[in-house]
């Protein structure tokens, strides 16, 4: 008897080790040209000529969607305000327009007030924070595209805000390209660099003359309902926003929990060292109660994965399928492991919006400002958002920016 129940145990443990996954994965074909990047931003900024017949096909392994009923409807959504969602055309600002979106959100939040506020005032001052560090380090720091989402804040606190009708950098084209700007203003600072022109009065001019050529020159007064202001004023009395009251929680092992530490990537170019570090459940139970409780969030994470399905025809949701790591062993370790390997990278920002329980797990409303959102129908709902599972979350968003009122209890726990 004690044998055969023996076999039995062994039988099925021997049975539940090799049951079959129930995520199959797939390679798929996509024609670049059918993409929402190439058939309408690039097309409309005369970047290239974006038709099936000058872009090459590409393949790539991906978790099928066929035969998952994934929450991917807005209806679904319990969700916050925000502004309907706005596309950073062909620019490397995620950082800028996800954040931008969060504060507005913030000010309906805590005033009722609906604005849109300028993302490239921010970004437009952000250059001149990089060129500025570039001089000051003598070429050490990057100059890129890219930042983090307190920049935003950043920028803020030093040069204020405008709202989006007073200075929106299109200068005139329907979706923000800076290809050229960029190109031109990092071939100068090489060119700083390498015949030792470290004057900053001038650099800083040159980068400025730059960029009001292709973006336009912010104004220093605007009038808003009839009042005039100044960025400055703008942000304290129209917006009440106090940058100070906003704070960057992380969650990655290599640093110590409860303590203040960098967030070791190369956007965050001036080594900011003000992330909260806490423990990944916290972090994972702060973020579902937060946005239960009318907060929303800036988050950052990787956004290139194989359950990440967000090309034409398929549902714009980003999972884990189990061929790559079951739900169960999502943990820390398998977290910092993908981060310390580089296959967890911080590839993008986006703004966390709304949620919705299904069968036991939350799921994440994403607006999102990116091409990748708006391979669907351009009058769908949907159209540039994402739908994250909770595991997506948990393996791959690595921070998120929110108001410090809803995170007291773990802001506490540090000393």
């Amino acid at each position: 008897m004690k044998q055969r129940l023996m076999i039995a145990i062994v039988l099925a443990s021997v049975s539940g080790l090799f049951a079959q996954n129930k995520d199959k994965g797939t390679f798929q074909v996509y024609d670049k040209g059918e993409s929402y990047y190439y058939s309408t931003i690039l097309k409309d900024i005369n970047a290239v000529e974006a038709t099936k017949h000058h872009s090459k096909v590409y393949k790539r392994f991906k978790a099928d969607a066929a035969g998952h009923n994934y929450p991917a409807k807005v209806s679904l959504y319990t969700s916050q305000w925000h502004n309907p969602t706005l596309s950073q055309g062909s620019t490397g600002t995620c950082w800028d327009f996800s954040t931008t979106s969060f504060y507005e959100s913030e000010v309906k939040r805590m005033y009722n007030k609906e604005v849109k506020i300028s993302e490239a005032f921010t970004f437009y001052n952000e250059y001149l924070l990089k060129a500025e560090g570039f001089v000051d380090s003598r070429g050490v720091t990057i100059f890129e595209e890219g930042s983090e989402g307190n920049a935003v804040a950043r920028v803020y606190k030093r040069f204020g805000a405008m709202p989006w009708s007073i200075f929106n950098g299109l200068n005139g084209q329907k979706f923000h390209s800076h290809d050229k700007m960029y190109a031109e203003m990092n071939n100068y600072l090489k060119s700083v660099k390498k015949n030792s022109a470290w004057d900053k009065s001038v650099v800083l001019a040159t980068i400025k003359s730059i960029m009001n050529h292709y973006v336009g020159t912010p104004p220093e007064m605007f009038k808003v309902d009839g009042k005039e202001y100044t960025p400055i004023t703008y942000l304290k009395d129209y917006l009440k926003i106090n940058p100070d009251d906003y704070v960057e929680i992380l969650s990655y092992k290599q640093a110590p929990y409860y303590k203040q530490c960098s967030y070791d990537v190369p956007d965050n170019w001036w080594n900011s060292k003000e992330y909260y570090n806490i423990p990944l459940d916290e972090f994972m139970d702060v973020m579902k109660r937060a946005i239960k409780e009318g907060y929303t969030m800036s988050i950052g994470g990787d956004v290139s994965e194989a359950g990440f399905l967000n090309s034409k025809g398929e549902p714009n949701v980003a999972i884990i399928p189990d061929f790559d790591i079951p739900s169960k062993y999502i943990n820390e370790d398998a977290r910092q492991f993908r981060f310390s390997n580089k296959t967890t990278t911080d590839d993008h920002g986006m703004h966390l919006v709304g949620y919705y329980e299904k069968d036991g797990k939350t799921w994440f409303l994403i607006k999102d400002s990116s091409s990748g959102s708006r391979n669907n129908d351009v009058n769908a709902k949907e159209f540039g958002y994402y739908f994250f599972s909770e595991d997506y979350m948990k393996l791959k968003m690595m921070g998120f920016t929110i108001h410090k009122d809803a995170v007291k209890d773990v802001l506490k726990k540090f000393k």
